[in-house]
């Protein structure tokens, strides 16, 4: 029972000095899609699913919920961001060529097609992010739409 007792409180302590130390956050603002915005014009029942279910992870904006004051808690999520943002972000979609942002359209189309986005982790505290049928026909419908005009426009020289 000593041991026990005395790593409980080795592990509180930890967790207590854990605390000081936080990552980085993702501080930009919506204003970071604009190219994105701009260049695919998605209507404004898609621009509020983008906003509500994809900027969080994939964007220089995000949004933080209460629980990311919590360390270990923030990390995990600053994982997700940064992982997230490798595949997509939104904010940079202005220094993709368009053979790469037709090519991003179609992993969304993709992921959202088989739901694996948003990621079910996302969705248990986001419930504004859970995407109806229709929901998730529209944004792939728009998708499509986008990728016609990016294969009908030239790649500059």
């Amino acid at each position: 029972m000593k041991t026990t007792k005395k790593l409980l409180t080795v592990f509180v302590i930890i967790v207590l000095i854990m605390q000081f130390f936080r990552p980085k956050t993702n501080n930009g603002h919506l204003e970071d899609m604009t190219a994105f915005i701009n260049d695919t014009q998605p209507p404004k029942a898609i621009k509020s699913i983008l906003e509500n279910t994809c900027y969080d992870c994939h964007s220089s904006y995000t949004r933080y919920p209460w629980y990311n004051t919590i360390t270990p808690v923030n990390y995990w999520m600053q994982n997700h961001i940064k992982d997230g943002k490798k595949h997509l972000d939104f904010s940079k979609w202005d220094s993709y060529s368009i053979k790469r942002k037709d090519h991003k359209l179609d992993e969304l189309i993709e992921m959202v097609e088989d739901k694996e986005m948003p990621l079910n982790s996302y969705t248990w505290t986001h419930k504004d992010a859970n995407l109806t049928a229709t929901q998730i026909k529209n944004v792939i419908n728009w998708a499509k739409q986008v990728r016609v005009a990016y294969s009908l426009a030239p790649e500059p020289q």
